[in-house]
């Protein structure tokens, strides 16, 4: 695999890098050589993060992981990345109902495979939008518990959406017309 290494508000030491390498290297015999992927590690308050990315033909394969110890985080961030490899791994083996090795090299892009495993919409809904502040919406979206909002912003007239961010804030996308 060929890794880009990133880092916000940190600085990527050798010894980082290393260790990093040797852990992402259990998951050479799933790849060619080829793959490429994008480490990130940063920090926040006392939070180690790493954000390991992987690009396959196909898919991508994404770990996000933190701790107060950046090598812990590193590896939960390789376990949950074989988890999801093993799965998918199966999935395909399963689909092409010959239960030999595979490698994801070997395998067609999702986009080429049958109708039937696609995935449909199920369920359509309506509701009203009534104008009203980010706020507003804030406290709607707790009340019903939900990780987002859509509201009309009282301010503008826009179709806006708040969600809950994992560190417990909130986010707001507004539109824009380009």
């Amino acid at each position: 695999m060929i890794m880009n290494y990133t880092g916000k508000n940190m600085e990527v030491t050798e010894a980082l890098k290393g260790v990093t390498e040797k852990k992402l290297g259990k998951l050479d015999k799933y790849f060619q050589k080829d793959i490429q992927g994008n480490v990130t590690f940063s920090t926040e308050k006392n939070r180690k993060i790493i954000e390991v990315t992987i690009n396959l033909p196909g898919t991508i394969l994404r770990a996000e992981e933190s701790s107060d110890d950046m090598y812990a985080s590193i590896d939960r961030a390789v376990d949950i990345l074989e988890r999801q490899i093993r799965k998918n791994k199966t999935k395909l083996q399963k689909r092409y109902k010959n239960s030999e090795t595979i490698r994801f090299e070997n395998v067609a892009p999702l986009a080429n495979e049958d109708e039937e495993i696609k995935p449909s919409l199920v369920r359509k809904k309506k509701f009203v939008l009534k104008p009203m502040s980010t706020e507003e919406a804030i406290l709607q979206m707790e009340l019903l518990r939900h990780n987002f909002f859509i509201f009309m912003d009282a301010e503008s007239d826009d179709i806006s959406v708040v969600y809950k961010r994992k560190d417990g804030n909130y986010g707001l996308i507004e539109p824009e017309i380009y």
